[in-house]
Formats: C-alpha cells, structure tokens, sequence
C-alpha cells in the first residue's frame, strides 16, 4: 500500500469519526453529542423536530447515561436523564403547559391523576411565569438521582425539584408513553429509525 494511500486513509477515517462525534443541527438549532447533569457526563440518545401542523415549534433531544428505547427503558436507566426543549418558534407558554397536562393524562391510568395533580399545577406555575416561549428559549428537565426533576426555563431553575420519580414517569410518558405528542418526535428521540 503506498504511503499516500495510507495517509488518504487515515485522514478520511478521522474525518468520519470527528463528524460522528460532532453536534447535530436541527432546525437550525446545534444539538449537542454530550451533556453534564450533576457532575455526570450524559451521551445524546437521540433528537428530533416537534411539529403542530406544519410548523416546527421546538427541536427536542434526550440525554442518558446509556441508550434506551422505550419510556421503561428510560425510566430503569441509572444516573440523571435529561430532556432539552429548544424552541424554534415563539408560543405563548399558557395553552402549551395545558398540551402537557393533557399529554400526562392521554399516557397516565386515571386511577393514577391524583397523585399527579399537585406536581402538575406546580408545572402549570412554570408556565404562568413564563407567559411566552421565544425562538432560541430552552426548557430543560433533568432528573437528578435523589434529588428529583429539576426544570429549568430561559436558564432558570424553576423552583425546588419535583421528588417523586412517579411524577418524573408521567412527565416522561408525555414524549415516550403510549399516546406521544409525536411519534416522529418520540422515535427520534429513543434512536428508533
């Protein structure tokens, strides 16, 4: 093999795994390959685009300690978690609170919604403070092990954690339950082509 060839070859292959280690843009939004909740490093399991209609509202990325495919998956994994939103539109943060509301209950048994409602109106809270949601606006949900959901809005921590990991599940299964929002949204986001 000759010693250009080699080289060629060896340029070509760095090329490839830098490029496959590098972030991703979507709708013009960088989603980046790593993140780091609570001193843990975090690999990207996968990210996707939010349609209403034809309209993209925001590019949403999940972080794990190791790959998952399902909300189970999700939820058993060890370490933090942690899903991004990062608007690409701007919406008014009231009627999206109550699209998340009522993602918890398309994907929660009703026997189960009591529980929930106490951590639910502190998140519809979230939202009321936040009156609106502008393009480049991230919302963040990190679970953090012994701690709880932390939700962070516009680089603000919301409030004392969310503790009950049974709340966490029902926030998650809005994305990853039975009854998505999206299923485009939620394959991208669990890896699954």
């Amino acid at each position: 093999m000759s010693y250009f060839f080699r080289m060629f070859a060896l340029a070509t292959g760095l090329g490839m795994a830098t490029a496959a280690l590098a972030a991703v843009e979507l709708a013009g939004v960088k989603v980046e390959d790593t993140a780091t909740v609570a001193g843990t490093k975090l690999q990207l399991n996968g990210a996707g685009i939010r349609y209403k209609g034809p309209f993209k509202v925001y590019v949403g990325d999940l972080y794990t300690t190791q790959k998952v495919r399902s909300l189970d998956e999700l939820i058993a994994a060890p370490g933090p978690k942690r899903l991004t939103m990062t608007f690409v539109r701007e919406i008014e943060a009231g009627p999206f609170g109550k699209l998340l509301t009522r993602g918890v209950e398309d994907n929660v048994p009703k026997s189960e919604m009591s529980k929930l409602v106490p951590g639910m109106i502190r998140m519809g809270d979230i939202f009321t403070v936040n009156k609106v949601l502008n393009p480049g606006d991230v919302i963040t949900l990190d679970w953090v092990p012994g701690s709880g959901m932390v939700v962070t809005a516009k680089g603000k921590v919301q409030g004392e954690p969310f503790k009950e990991p049974e709340f966490f599940k029902a926030i998650m299964s809005i994305w990853f339950g039975q009854n998505p929002a999206d299923w485009k949204l939620k394959d991208a986001m669990l890896g699954v082509k």
